[in-house]
Order: structure tokens, then sequence, then C-alpha cells
């Protein structure tokens, strides 16, 4: 009986699937760990520990440690995530992808960042990363005045949202669909996004800028 063989080309599928798996797991435990510890206290072993795999693995697909730290300080693929939506509906899809993320993905995109005083010199990679590659990026996408200022409330409000959430466990937040906290608290953030209008002195309540 002659041998079955597989095609060329479909047996390094899983593989590739299962190092992508891998990479991914690597990454998410030291981020996990990123937000709790000093960068300097890490170790390669505690990362391979909580992803469940052996430190040469993440030699392998890392290389060393400071290589594997500078992919979880970069925000450039959560930014990509985080941003991808029309500039007037932008506000309610961050909201909903911040909650999102911490529900399905135990991550949340943004919140790296207010670790940062534990990790020294590391802390001041992490700041530059994260104004070059979420506010600086979501200022370029406003129009009207005060784009930085703007873009930087915006994200403060996400990176609070990811706080309650995600650090002080709010019941009532946790508990609340994702959708429903979008349409209630993506308004606030949208309306960072939209530049006020400017009206004459005496006229009451704020206006904002209409296409």
């Amino acid at each position: 009986m002659r041998a079955m063989t597989t095609p060329p080309g479909r047996a390094s599928a899983p593989a590739r699937r299962d190092a992508e798996a891998t990479k991914a797991a690597i990454l998410k435990a030291a981020r996990h760990l990123l937000a709790r510890h000093a960068h300097a206290d890490i170790t390669l072993k505690a990362v391979a520990e909580r992803a469940g795999v052996s430190p040469p693995l993440v030699l392998k697909y890392f290389g060393n440690k400071d290589a594997l730290f500078a992919r979880v300080m970069s925000f450039e693929t959560d930014a990509d995530d985080l941003l991808d939506a029309p500039l007037e509906d932008l506000g309610r899809h961050m909201v909903r992808h911040v909650v999102s993320s911490q529900r399905e993905r135990g991550a949340d995109p943004l919140l790296r960042i207010a670790f940062a005083p534990l990790h020294g010199d590391h802390g001041e990679v992490l700041r530059a990363n994260f104004r070059a590659q979420v506010t600086e990026r979501l200022a370029a996408r406003l129009t009207g005045p005060d784009a930085g200022l703007r873009a930087e409330l915006a994200v403060a409000a996400l990176v609070g949202l990811g706080v309650m959430y995600g650090v002080a466990r709010g019941p009532h937040l946790r508990g609340t669909d994702a959708d429903a906290l979008a349409d209630r608290y993506g308004p606030a953030v949208q309306a960072q996004l939209t530049p006020l209008r400017r009206v004459p002195r005496g006229a009451a309540g704020p206006h904002r800028m209409t296409d």
C-alpha cells in the first residue's frame, strides 16, 4: 500500500499557528508582569512560567529580555486597533475596545502607562512610546484648535476607565455590558475629539463645532 503524503505547504500551517500562539502567550505574560513589577525585577524565567513555556523558548522567539520588553513597551499594534474607526464614531469605539480587551484578552491597550514609574529609565521609554504612538497619533487625526490637549484628555478618560475596570475592579462597571458602557461613556470621550465651536460671549451652554 502506498503511504499517504501531506501536500507541500500544509504541514507547516499548524506549526506557524502554534508559534504565533506561543509568542502571543509570552507577550501577554510579559505585559502582566510589567504592570505589577519593576522591569529590573522581572526575569525571563518568570515570564516563561506565566506563559507556560520554557525559558529557552522565550529566547528563541525574542532573543533576550531587552528585545522582549521592547515589544511589550510598544503601543503601536494596540493603537492600530484602538484608533480603527471613523473620527465621528471613535469615542464609542475606543471605550468598547478598552473594555472588550480586558474582558476577552485580559490586556488593556493603554494601562501599561500607569505603571511607568515602576520602571526607572525604562519608564521613560514607555512614556515616549505612549506619546508618539497613542496621543500624538490621535492628535494628528483631530481637526480644530488644541488637538494635542484634546487627544490627551480623551486618552486620560480611557486610562481612567481601564484603572477602574482592571485595577479597582469596580463591580458595577464590570457587570455592565460593553455596548452599554460604550453608549454611556463614549460621548464623554467623543466630546474631546470634537472641537469647541466659537460662540458670542454671553451665549449659554457649551457648543461644539459641527461639519
